[in-house]
């Protein structure tokens, strides 16, 4: 440091019209006392006076300290350390009369010669490349802005730019959104009516009963916590294919410097496969994850109160069901609750912690801290089909069903949800998920668009063919196919073609998940509405910049919500309409 310093302080005493030229050096208030101590020397031996500010965007482009500078051009001096301010100070040999900003920006010393014109083709090719990261989000731009606005304008005018920035956005919805959700996620932890010291349930030791996509991915979120894990299949094929995927999984990430090389085989080695519902009786907690029907839950959950040591914590991952009547299958409701994870169980932070009408508190305050052990973020939610999440998608789902009937395309829906913030709209997502996925199997019972799509083997991206066509590598394009199927079922319906504006798809998609928001609050279904932000934040791509469905409908107006679920015939809930959501 001593030698950069006095590298610098060389530079600049030899640098043609070092003496008057405006040596900048920024300082954005990041000194600790020690530097604030030495400010005061640091003008008296210099003779230069010391000025604070920002403009970070402004000091762009320094170039290291045997870099090339130009001729005659101003100077910024980067002072990043104790050290460096020390050494100019003991050094006295800057010339008196310079008025010089002080910025720390990181360590060591640099000189900024003349900024470089900007490249346009750079600038370019940087938003291109991240453009799917910085899709929808004000700040990414207004920093670009400013980056170039320090190669365009003289330093006093890209500075008055990049306040002018900074205040747009610290003032903008986006920056109140995306601290609104900063709160809620920490809120989220908190449950209402329960002790923050109470005791936990210890758990070491957790069975999965499934082995299929979710089951293996919640079973990787404890393996890779250091919690050992039983996990159990029917048949051996389905055991083996299961636990095969997570160690590809687990390779594939080592790979890829996620995790270290030996981390594949430390989490596999945490994991007891078998075919024996028995071997889960030593477990602390057990968490099913079969396929959605009440009977063979029921069932399985009938099994587990005979095989369950005392005191172990039954969980069902169940996305819709009523918890309690799968908790009456027991003889112990109070240890029952719902784990509702999201696929896939080993990437989505969201775990929606379901609370049974006997769930013990301490039940559920371990269920809340273990989902922080394996780094989810976790939302209370109430008995009720579909739970917070689901239960808010299906009036969407419903709506965009009608507005094909009535003359809307898959793609116009898609589009009007992903220029909205959404990663995808609801027939991109169905296509995804499956559009089999919950259908009666009967190819000859065609009640709907997607049973007629299902009926001919049209089941998304895994066909290459759904609500959209498929290449071989899943980029989707309209197909004639659907727009006759729906077209049939319009005449058959006797229902007429119109124009659906894009207004409109907002307005009967998106403010009705917001109408029902509010009557799972009013039920108290959840604990808080920034509780509902979250769950949609996390679990389904809600855009961050948007704040949730709950603040959105906020800084939308709720005049405005309400006015467009009356328009369109909607029942609004009580705390919608008299704007007391909470």
């Amino acid at each position: 440091m001593k030698i950069l310093a006095v590298v610098v302080t060389a530079i600049l005493l030899a640098w043609p019209h070092a003496a008057s030229a405006q040596i900048k050096v920024l300082m954005s208030g990041g000194f600790s006392a020690a530097y604030e101590q030495l400010l005061p020397e640091f003008e008296r031996t210099s003779g230069i006076k010391v000025t604070t500010g920002s403009g970070a965007s402004q000091g762009t482009g320094p170039q290291t300290i045997g870099g090339q500078l130009s001729s005659g051009a101003t100077a910024d001096v980067v002072i990043l350390s104790r050290e460096g301010l020390e050494e100019l100070v003991a050094a006295k040999r800057i010339a008196t009369g310079t008025d010089v900003n002080l910025a720390r920006v990181g360590l060591g010393v640099a000189v900024r010669a003349g900024t470089p014109k900007p490249d346009v083709s750079t600038v370019e090719a940087f938003k291109k490349a991240n453009g799917r990261k910085m899709r929808g989000f004000d700040a990414p731009a207004a920093c670009i802005a400013c980056v170039v606005a320090a190669t365009e304008k003289p330093f006093d005018e890209g500075m008055k730019f990049e306040r002018e920035q900074f205040m747009k956005l610290m003032t903008g919805t986006q920056s109140a959104a995306q601290r609104h959700i900063f709160f809620a996620e920490r809120q989220a932890a908190k449950i209402d009516g329960i002790a923050s010291d109470i005791a936990l349930r210890p758990i070491n030791r957790v069975g999965v009963i499934g082995a299929g996509t979710m089951g293996g991915g919640i079973s990787m979120n404890f393996l890779s916590a250091g919690i050992a894990v039983t996990i159990v299949e029917m048949q051996q094929e389905a055991l083996d294919r299961g636990t095969g995927v997570m160690r590809k999984n687990y390779e594939a990430s080592a790979a890829k410097g996620r995790i270290k090389p030996d981390a594949p085989d430390q989490a596999m080695g945490l994991l007891k496969p078998t075919l024996n519902l028995e071997d889960l009786a030593d477990c602390d907690l057990i968490i099913e994850a079969v396929y959605e029907n009440m009977e063979v839950k029921k069932e399985i959950f009938g099994k587990l109160d005979k095989i369950a040591k005392p005191g172990a914590i039954l969980a069902s991952n169940t996305s819709y069901l009523d918890i309690d009547e799968i908790a009456a299958s027991t003889s112990r409701p109070q240890d029952v609750l719902g784990m509702h994870f999201f696929s896939p169980a080993n990437v989505m932070k969201l775990l929606e912690i379901v609370r049974g009408a006997k769930t013990a508190d301490d039940v559920l305050a371990t269920a809340m801290a273990l989902a922080k052990k394996i780094k989810k973020v976790a939302v209370v939610a109430g008995v009720t089909y579909g739970f917070i999440g689901n239960r808010m998608l299906m009036p969407r789902q419903v709506e965009a069903n009608k507005l094909l009937m009535e003359g809307a395309t898959p793609e116009q829906i898609d589009r009007v949800h992903v220029e909205f913030g959404m990663p995808m709209g609801p027939f991109q997502m169905s296509d995804l998920a499956g559009v089999d996925i919950g259908w009666h199997r009967d190819p000859n019972r065609i009640e709907s668009i997607r049973d007629a799509l299902a009926a001919e083997g049209r089941w998304g991206q895994k066909k290459q063919a759904g609500y959209y066509d498929y290449d071989e590598k899943r980029n989707p394009t309209p197909s004639p196919r659907v727009a006759e199927i729906i077209e049939d079922f319009r005449s058959r319906s006797n229902m007429p073609k119109r124009e659906i504006t894009d207004q409109e798809i907002v307005e009967r998609t998106l403010y009705p998940m917001v109408n029902e928001g509010a009557l799972i609050l009013e039920e108290g279904k959840a604990q808080r509405a920034s509780d509902v932000d979250v769950v949609w934040i996390y679990g389904y791509g809600w855009p961050v910049y948007r704040g949730g469905p709950m603040f959105w409908a906020q800084t939308e107006g709720y005049d405005k919500v309400v006015a467009g679920l009356e328009k369109h015939g909607f029942k609004v809930a009580d705390t919608l309409k008299a704007g007391t959501i909470k």
